[in-house]
């Protein structure tokens, strides 16, 4: 670690193979907690890079429970969270309309972080147990068009910066890796991040990685399609900025999409999103969230087209149809 870190104070940057390398080394307890400390709170004062990132997340995918899903064409959507807007289960109520419209997904997720309830949460007040038997998780994927990966149970490594990182208090790269560490590695991946900084990185990312992905990030912060501003994403084959009326949508307000106080509030706010009883705004948030995720599972398709994929799931019920059957195969 003495060599990593007088690189980092001497300005360089660390390669792939080095930050691979610290990340084996977190996980064997070869490093202590101020060592580690030393080395998180270097790289944010600069800033990660491409090559660091791809590193930690190696090392946390070799070290990590493995799932092999590689004969299912997949998405995973999900956002970085930390946006500090509280928003509703945005990322996993449109999971379920993707699921509903026919397409695998293999949600990768956690509890929340800055939110009341997080993907993790809601779904454990449904009475979700959660799992890493493939049997299941192939069961899921089978007859519910979706699975849960949640995410302590394969990230093996990230219970050793755990403590350092609420230690420290600040944001730092490890705030950012969860969505990149899917542990069945999806082919296709719709990630938000709450800045445009954040976007590039995640891009430049995913350019390395050469899976089928879209990179989200809302104007005014938000880590997904909020329809509170306009938004910007990025493909592998191109990047678009769009505006709510772009996709046919009304704008919202950021009251419209909150949260909730209790985790009791953002279930019910889940509930009535999957039940079609929800507000217009929620509907529409969602609408766009998941005809973004279906662009990708199936090329070609307008905006219009992939809007009304998306609502047919919700009012159709059999986004709800999906969910029951996925809480019934995982409780």
């Amino acid at each position: 670690m003495k060599k990593y870190l007088s690189q980092l104070i001497e300005g360089a940057t660390l390669t792939r193979e080095d930050t691979h390398n610290i990340m084996l080394g977190i996980t064997e307890q070869k490093f202590n907690d101020y060592q580690i400390a030393a080395l998180l709170m270097a790289l944010q004062s600069r800033g990660v890079t491409v090559d660091e990132m791809l590193g930690f997340r190696d090392g946390l995918l070799e070290t990590g429970k493995k799932v092999n899903l590689d004969d299912y064409n997949t998405l995973d959507i999900v956002g970085t969270g930390g946006d500090g807007k509280n928003s509703f289960n945005i990322s996993t109520c449109s999971a379920f309309v993707i699921a509903g419209a026919g397409y695998k997904v293999t949600k990768h997720g956690n509890g929340g972080s800055t939110s009341i309830s997080g993907a993790s949460n809601v779904l454990a007040g449904h009475g979700v147990k959660f799992t890493d038997n493939i049997d299941v998780l192939r069961r899921s994927l089978d007859e519910a068009n979706i699975c849960y990966l949640h995410a302590p149970l394969f990230a093996y490594g990230m219970k050793f910066v755990g403590p350092i990182r609420k230690a420290l208090g600040i944001p730092t790269c490890f705030n950012l890796i969860g969505p990149l560490v899917n542990p069945c590695n999806p082919k296709n991946s719709l990630h938000g991040t709450a800045n445009q900084s954040q976007q590039r990185l995640y891009t430049n990312i995913h350019q390395k990685i050469g899976d089928n992905y879209g990179v989200v990030t809302s104007y005014d912060g938000y880590d997904e399609i909020s329809l509170t501003s306009g938004f910007k994403i990025n493909t592998k084959y191109y990047e678009k900025v769009y505006t709510p009326i772009d996709m046919g949508l009304k704008y919202v307000k950021p009251s419209d999409i909150y949260g909730g106080n209790t985790a009791e509030e953002a279930m019910q706010i889940f509930d009535n999103v999957l039940q079609n009883k929800c507000t217009e705004a929620q509907k529409n948030v969602i609408l766009a969230n998941a005809a973004c995720g279906i662009s990708l599972m199936e090329e070609g398709l307008t905006i219009s087209e992939t809007i009304s994929k998306a609502r047919d799931s919700l009012e159709s019920g059999k986004a709800l149809e999906c969910f029951k059957k996925f809480v019934e195969i995982n409780s």
